[in-house]
């Protein structure tokens, strides 16, 4: 969804004097003009994300931040901080809160500048930014549940121990060091540019992109771009002040702030132009996008601008635009890919996911998968445990979300009553997993794994080939991408058809074991 736009006092001039004591557009352009970053940043590459682009109709341009040498754009603003130190605040040390990006930019700052850096971080944090730290020779505490549990710890050990802190954010150098990228931008692309898309947590990032671009740019739009459950900056100024939220998602780790800073809301407030909220699924399907077009993974946040500029094309109806995207980051966490590749197509609105009621009888089982004709099935999973009818969940690939309505009811116009759960958070992430058990009906039951080419219709001519005599009580199928399908069936089959059975089995020709005495198998389904 779109945030607020300006209201015509808010969109004011924005080379009007600050309030005393604050600093002008004009002073950050200073600062963003004279930053320290090249000692340990590089100027990152302006890339096309050409698959992407075709698909939505637009050129998108993705500002590869997460190609700097610690994978994110915050060692910008980390170093060109710690550059302004002395000598003395430099021998004592510094420390930083951060959920693993920040943390790095400043260990690798003080490697260089032969600091001390003690870095606290949330205990959520992924293991990969915590070794990643350390291994640039930052000394790690784990402490709190979000960024701001350990920013409050932080500051206690500032106090303790005589340290300077290098804030992730709410810091003029830092924003400074940030701005860098938006300079980056323009000198690779001096052409139009209708907007740039920028993820916010504590707002740093943002704050530097606008000075830089209100100040050269003016006419570009500076979009904000929020997690739908870490919204902490949108929040804000909406309300006119700093709003701190009671709990924050942690999908997004990156931007997982309660509360921003208060010159990264006056900033924002002053010149961001709009803001987009995305949700877990439109990240993911970003990331795969990503992935397409660069053969590079982002983590969540590094991605969020990519699902920002798609919504925003969509939503404003735009087509032949220049839409730039950072990818600010890209310190993912292997263990988490397997739940974004479950999630992207979902995202994509390329996978449709039912509930459907279907008659416990002969053929209605192939009946149904005929309804789904042509689309490829991407998941099918079922488990007997009624006499009269069967609850199966089945996915289904789409090419958009009005052909899952249409799927819908299709499927209810030949009898089966269908539940659409492509937005249920609930069947997405648990109920998928937990179809079956045991079942008093499945007397009889053989249980087998099938092998066979992954292509249109194989499902269904798997199906046709069975016996009409023989009735299937378990049904597990989940596309995996691969070229081979595999599936788990359970097949009740009479002890007078036994050699029939084996016959069928020799001429179906699909690669199978029998798991029928699979201590598994006889402990959760039998």
């Amino acid at each position: 969804m779109a945030g607020p736009r300006r209201s015509p006092a808010q969109k004011k001039n924005t080379k009007a004097a600050a309030a005393p004591g604050t600093l002008t557009l004009a002073d950050y352009l200073q600062k963003i003009l004279t930053a320290r970053v090249y000692d340990v940043a590089r100027e990152t590459p302006l890339e096309p994300a050409r698959a992407l682009s075709r698909r939505i109709g637009n050129q998108v341009l993705l500002k590869r931040e997460d190609s700097q040498p610690v994978f994110s754009f915050k060692l910008r603003g980390a170093y060109n901080k710690m550059a302004h130190l002395s000598a003395e605040q430099l021998q004592r040390g510094v420390i930083c809160a951060s959920a693993g990006n920040h943390a790095q930019g400043v260990a690798l700052s003080a490697r260089k500048l032969g600091s001390r850096a003690l870095v606290v971080m949330p205990v959520t944090t992924p293991k990969l930014k915590i070794d990643a730290v350390r291994a640039l020779g930052g000394e790690v505490v784990l402490q709190g549940e979000s960024y701001s549990d350990a920013y409050l710890h932080a500051k206690d050990l500032e106090r303790e121990q005589g340290l300077t802190f290098v804030h992730p954010f709410d810091d003029p150098d830092v924003i400074a060091g940030q701005g860098t990228v938006a300079m980056e931008i323009l000198r690779q692309h001096p052409g139009p540019i209708a907007a740039v898309f920028v993820a916010i947590g504590g707002g740093g990032l943002i704050s530097g992109v606008a000075a830089y671009l209100k100040s050269v740019r003016p006419e570009i739009k500076v979009i904000g771009v929020q997690m739908n459950d870490s919204d902490a900056m949108l929040r804000s100024v909406r309300a006119g002040k700093r709003v701190t939220l009671a709990d924050v998602g942690l999908f997004s780790d990156g931007t997982a702030v309660k509360l921003v800073g208060e010159e990264t809301f006056r900033l924002a407030r002053q010149l961001v132009d709009d803001f987009v909220v995305v949700d877990t699924d439109a990240v993911c399907a970003a990331i795969k996008d990503v992935f397409q077009d660069t053969r590079s993974i982002m983590e969540p946040a590094g991605a969020m601008g990519v699902a920002a500029a798609k919504q925003y094309a969509e939503q404003h109806k735009l087509k032949g635009e220049t839409l730039v995207a950072i990818t600010s980051g890209a310190n993912m966490n292997f263990d988490r890919l397997r739940f974004v590749a479950e999630r992207a197509e979902v995202g994509e609105q390329r996978e449709a996911i039912f509930a459907v009621t279907i008659p416990e009888e002969r053929g209605s089982f192939r009946r149904f998968c005929s309804l789904v004709g042509p689309r490829a099935v991407t998941e099918f999973n079922y488990r007997i445990s009624d006499q009269a009818q069967a609850h199966v969940f089945v996915g289904v690939a789409i090419a958009n979300q009005d052909e899952a309505d249409k799927l819908a009811r299709n499927f209810e116009r030949h009898g089966f009553p269908t539940l659409n759960l492509t937005d249920d958070e609930l069947a997405k992430l648990h109920l998928r997993h937990m179809v079956g058990g045991r079942s008093e009906l499945a007397q009889d039951e053989r249980l087998y794994r099938f092998i066979f080419p992954e292509r249109p219709g194989a499902l269904m001519r798997f199906l046709s080939s069975m016996h009409p005599g023989w009735n299937i009580s378990l049904f597990h199928y989940r596309n995996q991408g691969a070229d081979y399908g595999r599936i788990l069936v359970g097949i009740q089959v009479p002890k007078a058809d036994k050699k029939a059975f084996r016959e069928f089995l020799e001429t179906l020709a699909y690669p199978c074991e029998d798991e029928t005495d699979n201590p598994v198998y006889r402990m959760f389904l039998r």
